[in-house]
């Protein structure tokens, strides 16, 4: 079994399967050919330049994201694929609303916030963004055809009447509802209110040379970018003009990759048919119901992070090392809520 070296609390398997812990530039298919499980993160492109050939039958990859593994190539050669969907939702929550607190700091119930998508990470800001009573506008064209009702709004909606944008989907490239740059130069042009913006979700849901543009012409106000196009070659113009600029790191809490680490022993275990293991450490904390502008303030700093990566003479190479060494953040919790 192989175990990207970045992925944490997965020493359980050592007590009943062989595990060879290797960095994402080393398991290469001379490293996987005799593995029947390969554990990863989204650094490790998961196709047939990997995995033809070997002994992988299952691939867990614990991250939400599986858009750095080939899904059709997988699944027509049996190899079953686990990621960790939600896991690390409630700390990606907590990076918008502790960015938010850095860069609006009064009130915020006269804010209106557009969430484009609404799933495990979206609907925590969506109530989050209630507790704070701030209005609130949903995205997410699936679940409102899935659903109905009347809550729903348009990109274009949002973009003409929200204070505040965050970006919460999936990448997809097609269908009618991919993600693919659908923050494009049509939708920087059409802004009407020099919105704060907010990717967290995936490096080109944004047009991240767009996004320059419109900051540059003062039709996108403060841009908050923790995921980028091109990573960890990131857009060296973007970095310098954004508010707030992280590698990657939103979702990096200690809670969240208990989870996402628990997700994939699960699946492994499942899939070999190994007994059922714990992750290490104590088990994660209840997600907040709400939240004050205090508490998020309180519970982490982006500016830190953001002034780590713009103090690098080479980003690309601090993108890696900020992200495969960052200091796991404890959420924000209950404790922060009061």
């Amino acid at each position: 079994m192989i175990i990207e070296r970045n992925v944490p609390f997965m020493d359980a398997l050592e007590a009943v399967a062989d595990v060879k812990y290797l960095p994402y530039g080393e398991i290469t298919p001379k490293a996987v050919a005799d593995a029947r499980a390969l554990v990863v993160r989204t650094r490790n492109r998961c196709d047939a330049s990997l995995l033809e050939g070997s002994d992988v039958t299952i691939v867990a990859t614990a991250t939400i994201g599986t858009d750095h593994i080939d899904l059709p190539w997988c699944a027509a050669r049996g190899i079953e694929v686990a990621n960790a969907p939600g896991s690390n939702a409630p700390a990606v929550a907590q990076y918008v609303f502790s960015s938010i607190a850095r860069l609006i700091n009064r009130p915020v119930s006269n804010y209106t916030i557009g969430i484009v998508g609404v799933g495990h990470v979206g609907s925590i800001v969506e109530r989050w963004a209630r507790s704070l009573d701030m209005k609130v506008m949903l995205c997410d064209p699936p679940r409102q055809r899935a659903e109905g009702g009347d809550m729903w709004h348009t990109l274009a909606e949002i973009a003409e009447r929200a204070d505040i944008i965050t970006f919460h989907t999936p990448l997809t490239k097609e269908g009618p509802d991919a993600t693919y740059r659908l923050a494009d130069e049509k939708f920087f042009n059409s802004l009407r209110r020099a919105p704060i913006i907010i990717n967290t979700a995936r490096g080109a849901v944004v047009d991240n040379d767009a996004w320059v543009r419109a900051i540059t012409a003062g039709v996108a106000g403060k841009a908050v970018v923790d995921c980028w196009e091109g990573e960890p070659n990131i857009n060296l113009d973007l970095l310098r003009l954004s508010a707030i600029a992280t590698p990657h790191i939103a979702g990096y809490s200690f809670e969240g990759k208990q989870r996402a680490s628990q997700m994939a022993l699960d699946a492994v275990c499942r899939h070999l048919g190994l007994p059922s293991l714990k992750v290490s450490g104590p088990a994660p904390k209840s997600v907040a119901r709400s939240i004050t502008l205090r508490g998020a303030l309180d519970s982490y700093n982006p500016l830190d992070d953001t002034a780590a990566l713009r103090s690098a003479s080479d980003p690309a190479l601090a993108f890696e090392a900020l992200r495969n060494g960052y200091k796991l953040r404890p959420e924000l919790d209950e404790k922060f809520s009061n």
